[in-house]
Protein backbone atom coordinates (compact mmCIF):
# COMPACT_ATOMS: atom_id res chain seq x y z
CA UNK A 1 0.00 0.00 0.00
CA UNK A 2 2.77 2.26 -0.69
CA UNK A 3 1.28 6.16 -0.63
CA UNK A 4 2.20 9.55 0.80
CA UNK A 5 0.69 10.81 3.66
CA UNK A 6 0.86 14.55 5.16
CA UNK A 7 0.22 14.13 8.89
CA UNK A 8 0.55 16.22 12.19
CA UNK A 9 1.59 13.63 14.22
CA UNK A 10 3.66 10.74 14.03
CA UNK A 11 4.42 8.11 17.34
CA UNK A 12 6.93 5.32 16.57
CA UNK A 13 6.52 2.47 19.25
CA UNK A 14 3.71 0.66 20.55
CA UNK A 15 5.27 0.55 24.31
CA UNK A 16 4.19 2.29 27.28
CA UNK A 17 5.85 5.55 26.39
CA UNK A 18 4.75 5.11 22.91
CA UNK A 19 1.15 4.89 23.43
CA UNK A 20 1.08 6.99 25.95
CA UNK A 21 2.39 9.84 23.92
CA UNK A 22 -0.11 9.04 21.24
CA UNK A 23 -3.39 8.84 23.51
CA UNK A 24 -2.83 11.67 24.93
CA UNK A 25 -2.26 13.91 21.51
CA UNK A 26 -5.28 12.21 19.65
CA UNK A 27 -7.18 13.13 22.67
CA UNK A 28 -6.22 16.88 22.41
CA UNK A 29 -6.18 16.96 18.88
CA UNK A 30 -9.36 15.18 18.27
CA UNK A 31 -9.35 17.19 14.59
CA UNK A 32 -6.09 15.69 13.65
CA UNK A 33 -5.23 12.58 12.04
CA UNK A 34 -2.31 10.77 14.50
CA UNK A 35 -0.33 7.73 13.39
CA UNK A 36 1.42 5.30 15.56
CA UNK A 37 3.39 2.75 14.06
CA UNK A 38 4.61 -0.24 16.13
CA UNK A 39 6.54 -3.52 15.02
CA UNK A 40 4.14 -5.72 17.03
CA UNK A 41 0.60 -6.63 16.86
CA UNK A 42 0.14 -5.65 20.14
CA UNK A 43 0.18 -2.78 22.19
CA UNK A 44 1.31 -1.55 25.72
CA UNK A 45 -1.52 0.50 27.68
CA UNK A 46 -1.84 1.95 31.05
CA UNK A 47 -4.62 1.23 32.91
CA UNK A 48 -5.69 1.12 36.49
CA UNK A 49 -3.90 4.49 37.13
CA UNK A 50 -3.76 5.81 40.45
CA UNK A 51 -1.63 8.81 41.75
CA UNK A 52 -0.17 7.28 45.38
CA UNK A 53 1.31 10.85 46.33
CA UNK A 54 2.77 13.78 44.91
CA UNK A 55 4.85 12.08 42.43
CA UNK A 56 4.37 8.20 42.80
CA UNK A 57 2.26 6.67 41.22
CA UNK A 58 0.62 2.78 40.58
CA UNK A 59 -0.30 1.09 37.23
CA UNK A 60 -1.03 -1.36 35.88
CA UNK A 61 0.29 -2.68 32.18
CA UNK A 62 -2.32 -4.48 29.98
CA UNK A 63 -0.77 -5.85 26.23
CA UNK A 64 -4.20 -4.90 23.87
CA UNK A 65 -4.69 -5.61 19.97
CA UNK A 66 -4.17 -2.09 18.15
CA UNK A 67 -8.20 -1.87 17.59
CA UNK A 68 -8.96 -0.82 21.18
CA UNK A 69 -6.99 2.22 20.78
CA UNK A 70 -8.29 3.00 17.27
CA UNK A 71 -11.92 2.25 18.99
CA UNK A 72 -11.10 4.84 21.67
CA UNK A 73 -9.35 7.45 20.07
CA UNK A 74 -11.44 7.74 15.97
CA UNK A 75 -8.42 10.02 15.05
CA UNK A 76 -5.65 7.82 16.18
CA UNK A 77 -4.41 5.22 13.52
CA UNK A 78 -1.98 2.23 14.40
CA UNK A 79 0.25 1.22 11.71
CA UNK A 80 1.93 -2.68 12.35
CA UNK A 81 4.90 -1.92 10.15
CA UNK A 82 8.55 -1.16 11.47
CA UNK A 83 10.37 1.78 10.35
CA UNK A 84 12.22 1.72 6.99
CA UNK A 85 13.70 4.86 6.66
CA UNK A 86 14.03 8.29 8.33
CA UNK A 87 15.07 11.69 6.36
CA UNK A 88 14.53 14.17 9.25
CA UNK A 89 15.72 17.33 7.24
CA UNK A 90 12.79 16.77 5.42
CA UNK A 91 10.94 15.55 8.06
CA UNK A 92 10.32 12.33 6.05
CA UNK A 93 9.31 8.67 7.67
CA UNK A 94 9.29 5.55 5.61
CA UNK A 95 7.71 2.37 6.55
CA UNK A 96 8.76 -0.96 6.27
CA UNK A 97 5.50 -1.86 4.42
CA UNK A 98 6.29 1.21 2.06
CA UNK A 99 3.78 3.62 3.42
CA UNK A 100 5.70 7.40 3.65
CA UNK A 101 4.61 10.17 5.81
CA UNK A 102 5.48 13.96 5.71
CA UNK A 103 4.92 14.58 9.46
CA UNK A 104 5.07 18.28 11.23
CA UNK A 105 6.26 16.50 14.24
CA UNK A 106 7.78 12.79 15.15
CA UNK A 107 8.23 11.51 18.68
CA UNK A 108 10.77 8.42 18.66
CA UNK A 109 9.77 5.94 21.88
CA UNK A 110 11.06 3.02 19.94
CA UNK A 111 12.36 1.53 23.15
CA UNK A 112 15.66 -0.38 23.77
CA UNK A 113 17.03 -4.16 22.85
CA UNK A 114 18.95 -6.54 25.10
CA UNK A 115 22.23 -6.76 25.29
CA UNK A 116 23.11 -10.52 24.24
CA UNK A 117 25.69 -11.99 25.72
CA UNK A 118 26.48 -12.99 22.24
CA UNK A 119 24.46 -13.19 18.74
CA UNK A 120 23.09 -15.92 17.58
CA UNK A 121 23.83 -18.58 19.86
CA UNK A 122 20.80 -20.94 20.13
CA UNK A 123 21.95 -21.56 23.60
CA UNK A 124 21.81 -17.99 24.83
CA UNK A 125 18.00 -16.26 25.55
CA UNK A 126 17.42 -12.65 25.69
CA UNK A 127 13.91 -12.30 27.50
CA UNK A 128 12.83 -8.90 26.70
CA UNK A 129 8.97 -9.23 25.24
CA UNK A 130 6.30 -11.48 25.39
CA UNK A 131 7.08 -13.98 22.26
CA UNK A 132 10.89 -14.05 24.24
CA UNK A 133 9.36 -14.72 27.24
CA UNK A 134 6.89 -17.27 26.07
CA UNK A 135 10.15 -19.36 24.33
CA UNK A 136 11.63 -18.75 27.70
CA UNK A 137 8.44 -20.89 29.32
CA UNK A 138 8.80 -23.62 26.71
CA UNK A 139 12.37 -24.21 26.96
CA UNK A 140 12.03 -24.27 30.68
CA UNK A 141 9.75 -26.77 30.47
CA UNK A 142 12.00 -29.03 29.44
CA UNK A 143 15.19 -27.89 31.84
CA UNK A 144 16.89 -29.19 34.97
CA UNK A 145 19.49 -26.26 35.17
CA UNK A 146 19.67 -22.81 33.60
CA UNK A 147 22.21 -19.89 34.21
CA UNK A 148 20.92 -16.44 34.61
CA UNK A 149 23.91 -13.70 34.22
CA UNK A 150 22.35 -10.33 35.53
CA UNK A 151 21.73 -8.23 38.28
CA UNK A 152 18.80 -5.83 36.57
CA UNK A 153 14.95 -6.19 37.17
CA UNK A 154 14.62 -9.07 35.12
CA UNK A 155 17.01 -11.00 36.61
CA UNK A 156 15.87 -10.59 39.97
CA UNK A 157 12.06 -11.39 39.43
CA UNK A 158 13.27 -14.49 37.53
CA UNK A 159 15.40 -16.06 39.74
CA UNK A 160 12.33 -15.77 41.99
CA UNK A 161 10.06 -16.96 39.90
CA UNK A 162 11.29 -20.04 38.37
CA UNK A 163 10.33 -23.38 40.41
CA UNK A 164 11.50 -26.97 39.23
CA UNK A 165 14.81 -26.04 38.12
CA UNK A 166 17.97 -25.40 39.54
CA UNK A 167 19.18 -22.11 38.49
CA UNK A 168 23.32 -20.62 38.90
CA UNK A 169 22.88 -16.64 38.97
CA UNK A 170 25.77 -15.16 38.05
CA UNK A 171 26.39 -11.62 39.09
CA UNK A 172 29.23 -9.04 38.42
CA UNK A 173 28.58 -7.08 41.86
CA UNK A 174 28.97 -8.12 45.23
CA UNK A 175 25.65 -8.33 46.16
CA UNK A 176 22.19 -9.01 44.25
CA UNK A 177 19.89 -6.40 42.91
CA UNK A 178 22.44 -3.44 43.19
CA UNK A 179 20.36 -1.50 40.78
CA UNK A 180 17.79 -0.72 43.07
CA UNK A 181 19.43 -1.87 46.28
CA UNK A 182 21.95 -2.08 48.67
CA UNK A 183 23.72 -4.89 50.30
CA UNK A 184 21.58 -4.78 53.48
CA UNK A 185 18.57 -5.08 51.47
CA UNK A 186 20.13 -7.71 49.46
CA UNK A 187 20.04 -10.06 52.50
CA UNK A 188 16.96 -8.93 54.09
CA UNK A 189 15.24 -10.32 50.69
CA UNK A 190 18.26 -13.44 50.07
CA UNK A 191 15.74 -15.17 52.21
CA UNK A 192 12.96 -15.42 50.31
CA UNK A 193 14.96 -17.30 47.43
CA UNK A 194 15.49 -20.00 49.93
CA UNK A 195 11.79 -20.03 50.80
CA UNK A 196 8.63 -21.98 49.52
CA UNK A 197 6.91 -19.25 47.37
CA UNK A 198 3.99 -17.79 49.22
CA UNK A 199 0.47 -18.77 46.98
CA UNK A 200 -0.89 -15.83 45.15
CA UNK A 201 -2.90 -14.58 47.07
CA UNK A 202 -4.63 -11.95 44.63
CA UNK A 203 -5.00 -12.39 40.56
CA UNK A 204 -2.94 -10.72 38.30
CA UNK A 205 -5.14 -7.75 37.07
CA UNK A 206 -3.31 -7.54 33.81
CA UNK A 207 -4.94 -9.11 30.92
CA UNK A 208 -3.39 -10.70 28.60
CA UNK A 209 -3.45 -11.38 24.88
CA UNK A 210 -0.60 -13.53 23.48
CA UNK A 211 0.07 -13.53 19.17
CA UNK A 212 0.23 -17.22 18.12
CA UNK A 213 2.23 -16.44 14.77
CA UNK A 214 2.31 -19.52 13.61
CA UNK A 215 5.84 -21.17 12.37
CA UNK A 216 7.05 -17.79 13.86
CA UNK A 217 10.84 -18.07 14.17
CA UNK A 218 11.33 -18.12 18.26
CA UNK A 219 15.30 -18.27 18.02
CA UNK A 220 16.88 -16.92 21.13
CA UNK A 221 18.38 -14.27 19.09
CA UNK A 222 15.20 -12.33 18.93
CA UNK A 223 14.83 -9.26 16.48
CA UNK A 224 14.04 -7.36 19.66
CA UNK A 225 11.10 -5.52 17.81
CA UNK A 226 8.66 -6.31 20.49
CA UNK A 227 7.95 -3.73 23.20
CA UNK A 228 9.76 -4.21 26.57
CA UNK A 229 7.28 -6.65 29.16
CA UNK A 230 4.95 -5.34 31.50
CA UNK A 231 6.45 -5.32 35.28
CA UNK A 232 4.73 -8.77 35.84
CA UNK A 233 5.65 -10.32 33.23
CA UNK A 234 5.58 -13.32 34.47
CA UNK A 235 2.42 -13.36 35.87
CA UNK A 236 0.29 -15.94 34.13
CA UNK A 237 3.12 -18.25 32.65
CA UNK A 238 4.05 -21.22 34.72
CA UNK A 239 8.00 -21.01 35.11
CA UNK A 240 8.39 -24.90 35.92
CA UNK A 241 11.22 -27.07 34.72
CA UNK A 242 11.66 -30.80 35.10
CA UNK A 243 12.94 -31.17 38.04
CA UNK A 244 10.54 -32.26 41.25
CA UNK A 245 12.65 -30.91 44.45
CA UNK A 246 15.07 -28.40 42.60
CA UNK A 247 18.12 -27.41 44.85
CA UNK A 248 16.99 -23.59 44.70
CA UNK A 249 19.13 -20.93 43.54
CA UNK A 250 23.01 -20.94 43.78
CA UNK A 251 24.60 -17.32 43.50
CA UNK A 252 28.03 -16.97 42.05
CA UNK A 253 29.15 -13.43 42.96
CA UNK A 254 31.67 -10.85 41.25
CA UNK A 255 31.78 -12.58 38.67
CA UNK A 256 31.23 -12.82 34.53
CA UNK A 257 31.06 -14.90 31.43
CA UNK A 258 34.41 -15.93 30.13
CA UNK A 259 32.84 -18.52 27.76
CA UNK A 260 29.93 -20.41 26.38
CA UNK A 261 30.55 -23.63 24.71
CA UNK A 262 28.41 -25.80 23.21
CA UNK A 263 28.41 -29.39 23.93
CA UNK A 264 30.59 -30.63 21.05
CA UNK A 265 33.10 -27.83 21.56
CA UNK A 266 33.20 -28.52 25.32
CA UNK A 267 34.04 -32.31 24.83
CA UNK A 268 36.61 -31.39 22.13
CA UNK A 269 38.05 -28.44 24.58
CA UNK A 270 41.23 -29.11 27.04
CA UNK A 271 38.66 -29.04 29.96
CA UNK A 272 38.78 -32.59 29.86
CA UNK A 273 38.96 -33.52 33.67
CA UNK A 274 35.61 -31.59 34.13
CA UNK A 275 33.65 -33.94 32.25
CA UNK A 276 33.58 -36.75 34.40
CA UNK A 277 32.36 -34.30 37.02
CA UNK A 278 29.79 -31.79 35.49
CA UNK A 279 28.05 -34.65 33.33
CA UNK A 280 26.68 -34.02 29.57
CA UNK A 281 25.07 -31.13 29.32
CA UNK A 282 23.19 -29.08 25.62
CA UNK A 283 26.23 -26.43 26.64
CA UNK A 284 28.49 -25.33 29.45
CA UNK A 285 29.43 -21.75 30.77
CA UNK A 286 32.65 -20.81 32.26
CA UNK A 287 32.71 -18.07 34.80
CA UNK A 288 35.55 -15.64 34.96
CA UNK A 289 35.99 -16.63 39.08
CA UNK A 290 37.38 -20.49 37.11
CA UNK A 291 33.99 -22.53 38.02
CA UNK A 292 32.35 -24.30 34.66
CA UNK A 293 28.36 -24.98 34.68
CA UNK A 294 26.65 -27.28 32.84
CA UNK A 295 23.06 -26.45 31.73
CA UNK A 296 20.15 -26.42 29.40
CA UNK A 297 20.28 -23.04 28.41
CA UNK A 298 21.55 -19.54 29.36
CA UNK A 299 19.76 -16.61 29.91
CA UNK A 300 21.09 -13.49 28.85
CA UNK A 301 19.47 -10.58 31.39
CA UNK A 302 22.56 -8.20 31.15
CA UNK A 303 20.51 -4.41 30.88
CA UNK A 304 19.54 -3.34 27.66
CA UNK A 305 20.74 -0.44 24.54
CA UNK A 306 18.66 2.32 23.50
CA UNK A 307 16.78 0.98 20.09
CA UNK A 308 18.04 3.60 17.62
CA UNK A 309 19.75 2.04 14.97
CA UNK A 310 16.45 2.16 12.36
CA UNK A 311 16.38 6.61 13.02
CA UNK A 312 20.62 6.90 12.66
CA UNK A 313 21.55 6.80 8.84
CA UNK A 314 21.87 9.83 7.09
CA UNK A 315 20.30 12.05 9.80
CA UNK A 316 22.48 14.17 12.59
CA UNK A 317 21.21 12.67 16.36
CA UNK A 318 23.31 13.84 19.19
CA UNK A 319 23.65 10.54 21.05
CA UNK A 320 24.60 10.37 24.72
CA UNK A 321 27.27 7.98 26.39
CA UNK A 322 25.00 5.19 26.72
CA UNK A 323 23.84 5.32 22.77
CA UNK A 324 20.47 6.92 23.59
CA UNK A 325 19.11 9.60 21.56
CA UNK A 326 20.11 13.28 23.79
CA UNK A 327 17.12 14.78 24.41
CA UNK A 328 16.57 18.42 25.94
CA UNK A 329 14.31 19.25 29.07
CA UNK A 330 11.09 19.58 26.11
CA UNK A 331 12.18 16.03 24.78
CA UNK A 332 13.79 17.69 21.76
CA UNK A 333 16.50 15.80 19.78
CA UNK A 334 19.20 17.39 18.22
CA UNK A 335 16.69 17.45 14.83
CA UNK A 336 14.30 19.30 14.18
CA UNK A 337 10.69 18.57 14.95
CA UNK A 338 11.88 14.98 16.27
CA UNK A 339 11.12 14.15 20.25
CA UNK A 340 11.88 10.75 22.00
CA UNK A 341 10.47 9.17 25.12
CA UNK A 342 11.53 6.44 27.13
CA UNK A 343 14.22 3.90 26.90
CA UNK A 344 15.16 4.86 23.51
CA UNK A 345 16.28 8.60 24.72
CA UNK A 346 19.11 10.17 27.30
CA UNK A 347 17.92 13.42 29.48
CA UNK A 348 20.49 15.90 28.14
CA UNK A 349 19.40 18.21 30.82
CA UNK A 350 21.01 19.40 34.06
CA UNK A 351 18.56 17.05 36.87
CA UNK A 352 17.22 17.83 39.49
CA UNK A 353 19.81 16.94 42.56
CA UNK A 354 16.82 14.26 43.79
CA UNK A 355 16.29 12.84 40.41
CA UNK A 356 18.00 10.48 38.03
CA UNK A 357 17.02 8.26 34.60
CA UNK A 358 16.44 5.17 35.09
CA UNK A 359 14.73 2.62 31.89
CA UNK A 360 11.63 2.10 34.23
CA UNK A 361 7.97 1.22 33.50
CA UNK A 362 7.38 4.50 35.86
CA UNK A 363 9.94 6.96 33.23
CA UNK A 364 8.34 5.38 30.05
CA UNK A 365 5.01 6.64 31.37
CA UNK A 366 6.04 10.05 32.39
CA UNK A 367 8.21 10.77 29.33
CA UNK A 368 5.45 9.63 26.86
CA UNK A 369 3.01 12.04 28.67
CA UNK A 370 5.20 14.96 28.99
CA UNK A 371 6.35 14.21 25.07
CA UNK A 372 3.13 14.58 24.05
CA UNK A 373 2.39 17.89 26.25
CA UNK A 374 6.02 19.20 24.48
CA UNK A 375 4.60 18.31 21.23
CA UNK A 376 1.47 20.39 21.91
CA UNK A 377 2.46 23.30 23.46
CA UNK A 378 4.79 23.76 20.40
CA UNK A 379 2.16 23.16 17.87
CA UNK A 380 -0.12 25.69 19.65
CA UNK A 381 3.11 28.40 20.59
CA UNK A 382 2.36 28.23 24.10
CA UNK A 383 5.19 27.89 26.51
CA UNK A 384 5.94 24.74 29.04
CA UNK A 385 7.73 24.12 32.16
CA UNK A 386 9.60 20.63 33.21
CA UNK A 387 6.76 18.75 35.01
CA UNK A 388 6.91 18.15 38.27
CA UNK A 389 7.30 14.21 37.96
CA UNK A 390 11.08 15.45 36.76
CA UNK A 391 11.57 16.53 40.64
CA UNK A 392 12.08 13.68 42.59
CA UNK A 393 12.83 10.22 41.58
CA UNK A 394 9.95 7.66 42.74
CA UNK A 395 9.08 4.22 41.58
CA UNK A 396 7.00 1.45 42.98
CA UNK A 397 8.15 -2.24 42.60
CA UNK A 398 7.74 -5.59 43.77
CA UNK A 399 11.05 -7.76 44.93
CA UNK A 400 10.42 -11.11 45.63
CA UNK A 401 6.34 -10.41 46.73
CA UNK A 402 7.22 -7.60 48.69
CA UNK A 403 6.44 -4.21 47.77
CA UNK A 404 9.24 -1.84 47.19
CA UNK A 405 9.34 2.00 46.76
CA UNK A 406 12.76 3.75 45.69
CA UNK A 407 13.02 7.42 46.07
CA UNK A 408 14.83 10.33 45.40
CA UNK A 409 19.19 9.15 45.32
CA UNK A 410 17.92 5.64 46.97
CA UNK A 411 21.39 4.38 46.28
CA UNK A 412 23.49 7.55 48.14
CA UNK A 413 23.58 7.94 43.80
CA UNK A 414 27.04 10.20 43.25
CA UNK A 415 26.79 11.66 46.99
CA UNK A 416 30.45 10.10 47.34
CA UNK A 417 31.24 9.79 51.18
CA UNK A 418 29.19 12.30 52.28
CA UNK A 419 25.65 11.13 53.18
CA UNK A 420 24.42 9.11 56.42
CA UNK A 421 22.50 5.76 56.49
CA UNK A 422 19.54 5.27 58.74
CA UNK A 423 18.40 1.15 58.80
CA UNK A 424 15.51 -0.35 60.10
CA UNK A 425 15.13 -4.25 59.27
CA UNK A 426 12.17 -6.57 60.72
CA UNK A 427 13.70 -10.04 59.51
CA UNK A 428 10.77 -11.31 56.77
CA UNK A 429 8.74 -8.19 57.14
CA UNK A 430 10.41 -4.75 56.28
CA UNK A 431 13.50 -3.14 55.41
CA UNK A 432 13.77 0.51 55.82
CA UNK A 433 16.81 2.52 54.94
CA UNK A 434 17.11 7.04 54.86
CA UNK A 435 19.75 8.46 52.96
CA UNK A 436 20.87 11.70 54.79
CA UNK A 437 23.25 14.46 53.78
CA UNK A 438 23.85 17.43 55.94
CA UNK A 439 20.89 16.36 57.91
CA UNK A 440 18.23 16.65 54.79
CA UNK A 441 16.84 13.86 53.72
CA UNK A 442 17.54 12.60 50.09
CA UNK A 443 16.65 8.99 49.29
CA UNK A 444 14.72 5.95 50.80
CA UNK A 445 14.28 2.35 50.22
CA UNK A 446 11.07 0.62 51.52
CA UNK A 447 10.82 -2.73 51.32
CA UNK A 448 7.55 -4.40 52.81
CA UNK A 449 4.39 -2.57 54.00
CA UNK A 450 5.30 0.33 55.45
CA UNK A 451 3.26 3.09 55.30
CA UNK A 452 5.84 5.16 55.22
CA UNK A 453 6.76 6.69 51.56
CA UNK A 454 4.28 9.72 51.68
CA UNK A 455 5.92 10.96 54.85
CA UNK A 456 8.88 10.26 53.22
CA UNK A 457 8.61 12.05 49.91
CA UNK A 458 7.26 14.88 51.56
CA UNK A 459 10.71 15.38 53.79
CA UNK A 460 12.76 14.87 50.87
CA UNK A 461 10.70 17.43 48.97
CA UNK A 462 10.38 19.88 51.82
CA UNK A 463 14.77 19.44 52.64
CA UNK A 464 13.75 19.96 55.99
CA UNK A 465 16.78 19.92 58.75
CA UNK A 466 15.79 16.64 60.60
CA UNK A 467 19.91 16.89 62.11
CA UNK A 468 17.65 16.46 65.77
CA UNK A 469 15.77 13.89 65.07
CA UNK A 470 18.75 11.49 64.24
CA UNK A 471 17.75 7.84 64.76
CA UNK A 472 14.25 8.79 66.03
CA UNK A 473 13.23 8.76 62.43
CA UNK A 474 13.26 5.43 62.17
CA UNK A 475 11.85 4.83 65.94
CA UNK A 476 8.78 1.81 65.64
CA UNK A 477 7.09 3.29 68.52
CA UNK A 478 7.01 6.72 67.35
CA UNK A 479 4.66 7.26 64.99
CA UNK A 480 6.34 8.96 62.17
CA UNK A 481 3.40 9.88 60.07
CA UNK A 482 1.49 12.20 62.89
CA UNK A 483 4.73 13.38 63.71
CA UNK A 484 5.39 15.50 60.11
CA UNK A 485 1.71 16.07 59.50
Amino acid sequence: MASDKQVTFVIVGGGIAGVTCAEQIASQFASDEVYLLTASPLVKAVTNFKQVSKTLEEFDIEEQPSSVLEEKYPNLKVLQSAVKLLRAKEHLLQAENGQTFHYKKLCICSGARPKLLTQDNPHVLGIRDTDSAQEFQKRLSKAKRIVVIGNGGIALELVYEVEGCEVIWAIKDKAIGNTFFDAGAAQFLIPSLEADKKERSLPCKRARYTTDKTGADHSGASGGLGSALGPDWHEGIELRGTVQNSSGVRVEYECEVDTIYTQQEFLQSQLDTKKSELGLWPTYVQLTNGKIYGCDFVVSATGVVPNTDPFLSGNNFELAGDHGLRVDDQMRTSEQDVYAAGDVCTAGWEPSALWQQMRLWTQARQMGWYASRCMAADVLEEPIELDFCFELFSHITKFFSYKGVLLGKFNAQGLGQDHELLVRCTKGQEYVKLVLTGGRMVGAVLIGETDLEETFENLILNQMDLSRYGEELLNPNIDIEDYFD
